[in-house]
């Protein structure tokens, strides 16, 4: 009787750089590392950025370099920005050697506290719980770059470019497009992570305006955070509150002894009145109104010496 042949069992296969996986290397949730694994969505994020053969790019968040490798590809240079010493470590594996490794630059630290480098464009696969202080830290980088493609969680995205009247117009909405175009590029599915992450997500353009609008952020954002501590009350039902009334009081008296402004006595009840009649928006809600009804809301006010901080 012949003997049974023996079935060969297939090895698993190595795992790769590509996979952000070797033995005894696991991801640091804590970080936000989940890799961006699927090619097609990693191909349209570069066409999207239109990076040019001149450009310098910044990627923050690299991970193993799916997204790097690609932009290499396309850009001058590409500046890897990556806080956990694993993924640089694996970095320099995948393009050490190669033809690509002298158009790359690693920075080691966090994206929130170091200085950012001149550059063209910023790609990123954000960790998710920097998604706000990234994207501000973006939009106040001087001088200005030409555009930013970012990857965020679905909820987060779909915040940023809400317009007046959607559910999830907000402060975010307001000021991230006081300063930028911010256009919704496309849907990505959690498988297209490892691990996958929770949620779904979703890619944004990000096209700072240039030059900034002629407003001061500071007293903008004081604004625009009292109208939306209540986003569904009236304007006028916000402003008749003692706290804001008191508060509105003492932004006058800090205002006046820091720009040495002679300090009068004011109605700060009175102002408020006459400002919301002329600027007929005292019976508007934040959730309704425009930037410009902001824009003329702040002016309205400091013209008749109250401001914000």
């Amino acid at each position: 009787m012949p003997k049974k042949k023996r079935e060969k069992r297939a090895r698993p296969s190595p795992l790769t750089a590509a996979d952000g996986k070797r033995q005894g290397f696991t991801f640091n949730k804590t970080f936000g590392q989940h890799i961006l694994k699927n090619p097609l969505i990693i191909k349209t994020i570069v066409e999207r950025a239109a990076v040019k053969p001149t450009d310098v790019v910044l990627e923050i968040g690299p991970g193993t370099g799916n997204l790097t490798q690609k932009l290499l590809e396309s850009a001058k240079k590409v500046v890897a920005l990556e806080y956990d010493p694993r993924m640089i470590a694996e970095l320099h594996k995948r393009f050490q050697g190669t033809e690509l490794i002298h158009k790359l630059q690693i920075i080691h630290g966090d994206a929130i506290k170091l200085k950012f480098p001149f550059f063209d464009v910023c790609v990123a696969n954000v960790p998710y719980q920097i998604s706000s202080p990234l994207t501000f830290k973006l939009l106040s980088h001087r001088p200005s770059f030409r555009c930013a493609v970012l990857m965020f969680q679905r909820e987060f995205a779909m915040r940023l470019v809400a317009k007046p009247g959607d559910p999830l117009f907000c402060r975010l909405s307001l000021n991230s497009q006081l300063l930028a175009k911010c256009s919704h590029l496309m849907k990505v599915s959690r498988n297209s992570f490892r691990p996958p992450p929770k949620v779904e997500s979703s890619v944004v353009r990000i096209e700072p305006r240039n030059p900034p609008p002629p407003v001061n952020f500071t007293e903008w954002d004081g604004l625009v955070r009292l109208c939306f501590s209540r986003k569904n009350k009236t304007i006028g039902g916000i402003f008749r509150n003692k706290n804001v009334l008191s508060m509105l009081q003492k932004n006058y008296e800090v205002y006046c002894s820091l720009n040495n402004v002679e300090q009068k006595k004011i109605d700060i009840k009175s102002i408020i009145h006459q400002t919301l009649e002329e600027t007929e928006l005292k019976e508007k809600r934040s959730a309704k109104l425009c930037q410009d009804d902001f824009l003329t809301l702040l002016a309205g006010f400091n013209s008749k010496g109250l401001h914000f901080k």
